[in-house]
């Protein structure tokens, strides 16, 4: 009789904390890892700290965002294999990031061919730019969004105005064969390099100069670096929101919908101070007094698209002229 008690005893038991474990394991929130190599109080840096407040917000207890900034998981030499093995579950890379998936993602890259932000944003919202956030799915990433930083200028340790100015300088950019071209056709040389190391290179005088967002020169202090930050909106410095393919797609509908609510409005919160950032930032450095903001005149920029014509007729097929000439035309519209 003991023996029936104690057997039914442990039964019960074993049924209880069995089933304790399953509805513990039902409970535990999936973790999403999202790492970037910014600061955080940059655009980027803040809207991702929104998108984790507003997934869980979503999502109670079903979600737990990990946010990761300043290459504190992974640097931009890695995120992409990272995100593709699954380490990490969402990154927002710069556009030019891209191209070994897609050559199309290289308009982007193409010098001059936004007149401003505005002009960029349209195009993104297009047929042609959505259809470029799927344009990798089969290499195992899936494009949730745009995120805009800015229109990117030009500073070196030297003064300069135009091309000739710059001949002979080095200039860090980030990996893309249409960035190494643009260098080139101004008389520079490239040198890639994490953006991490940035400060250093500028500082220790491994590069000449750098292209970057007003935001991002402000709050990685390469002006007090460099001589001369002269606005040549020469580009964007955008970032496409993705995600590992396979684990987006196994997620439950339930999940997905709410990160992707999140994702949407954390899109418009990042996108709303991403120029209120930049025109802060360039104030901050003006009156720092430590590197002299320049605007070139119409004279001066007719020779810098002169300089870069040569770029468009290397990568055009690549690209894809139809592709090139639907982004144009958002420069074109009042």
């Amino acid at each position: 009789m003991f023996k029936k008690i104690t057997s039914l005893f442990t039964a019960i038991t074993f049924f209880a904390v069995t089933s304790f474990g399953f509805s513990a394991s039902a409970q535990t929130p999936i973790v999403v890892k999202l790492s970037h190599v910014v600061a955080e109080n940059t655009p980027k840096g803040l809207a991702s700290l929104k998108f984790k407040e507003l997934a869980e917000k979503k999502l109670p207890g079903k979600v737990q965002v990990q946010v990761f900034p300043s290459s504190q998981l992974f640097g931009d030499a890695k995120e992409l294999e990272a995100l593709l093995l699954n380490d990490v579950q969402i990154i927002n890379p710069s556009l030019s990031k891209f191209n070994r998936y897609t050559k199309k993602i290289s308009v982007f890259d193409l010098p001059f061919l936004f007149k401003d932000a505005k002009a960029a944003a349209s195009f993104q919202k297009s047929k042609e730019g959505q259809a470029l956030l799927k344009s990798m799915e089969d290499k195992g990433l899936i494009g949730l969004a745009y995120w805009h930083n800015g229109m990117k200028h030009f500073s070196t340790n030297k003064d300069f105005r135009v091309p000739a100015d710059v001949k002979g300088l080095k200039f860090r950019i980030q990996p893309s064969d249409v960035y190494e071209s643009f260098i080139k056709s101004i008389g520079g040389s490239a040198q890639k390099m994490a953006f991490a190391e940035v400060y250093q290179g500028l500082q220790t005088g491994v590069v000449d100069g750098q292209e970057n967002t007003f935001s991002n020169i402000y709050s990685q202090k390469f002006h007090e670096v460099q001589k001369t930050i002269v606005e040549t909106n020469h580009g964007i410095l955008d970032y496409m929101v993705v995600v590992n393919a396979k684990w987006w797609n196994s997620l439950p509908a339930d999940i997905k919908k709410g990160l992707s609510e999140a994702m949407a409005e954390a899109t418009i919160y990042n996108n709303q101070i991403g120029q209120q950032k930049n025109d802060e930032a360039r104030k901050l450095i003006v009156d720092s007094g430590k590197a002299k903001v320049v605007k070139i005149t119409d004279a001066q920029l007719a020779e810098w698209r002169k300089a870069v014509a040569p770029v468009y007729a290397q990568f055009e097929k690549d690209i894809g002229a139809d592709l090139i000439k639907a982004a144009q035309s958002h420069s074109l519209k009042k």
